[in-house]
């Protein structure tokens, strides 16, 4: 306890401009960063004002940021991100925002080439198994089920 390390209101600031500089952060990191500097709640305040009245933190940017490229790099579906998106505590009126950045021309061309990739890699003997683990992987991904059965069916009629 003794030898921890203890910070200044400024100097924690400047730690956190950096911090979220670097990567766009949304309310709920910033705050368990803070935390783990063992700063007060009423400079833990402070600072986060300071982050959001410079720019350094926007929690709408950070949503739209992390839709697109969950979609992009992981080809998370809708629901992933939206569930993803509420567990960091982002309002509702926000994931609708970073949810609008997918293009739904490309969403589904996404979801079609995830599902026929997954769909050649799996070899079941059984037909039902087989439908089985695909639903399964569209669903962990956060894909809709409309979409997942529609395509189940079209795969293995």
């Amino acid at each position: 306890m003794a030898n921890r390390k203890t910070y200044t209101v400024s100097e924690a600031t400047k730690k956190l401009e950096s911090y979220c500089a670097y990567q766009e952060r949304c309310h709920q990191e910033v705050i368990q960063k803070l935390r783990g500097m063992h700063m007060i709640p009423a400079a833990i305040d402070q600072i986060i004002v300071h982050l959001i009245e410079h720019n350094y933190l926007n929690e709408e940017r950070f949503a739209k940021n992390y839709a697109r490229g969950k979609f992009n790099i992981k080809k998370w579906g809708r629901n992933r991100t939206a569930n993803e998106l509420k567990r960091r505590q982002i309002s509702s009126y926000n994931i609708q925002r970073a949810l609008k950045e997918i293009d739904d021309d490309l969403y589904i061309k996404t979801f079609h080439e995830l599902a026929e990739k997954k769909w050649g890699q799996l070899h079941e003997s059984s037909v039902q198994l087989k439908k089985k683990k695909l639903a399964d992987y569209l669903f962990y991904r956060g894909w809709e089920s409309h979409l997942v059965y529609e395509k189940i069916n079209e795969l293995a009629p």
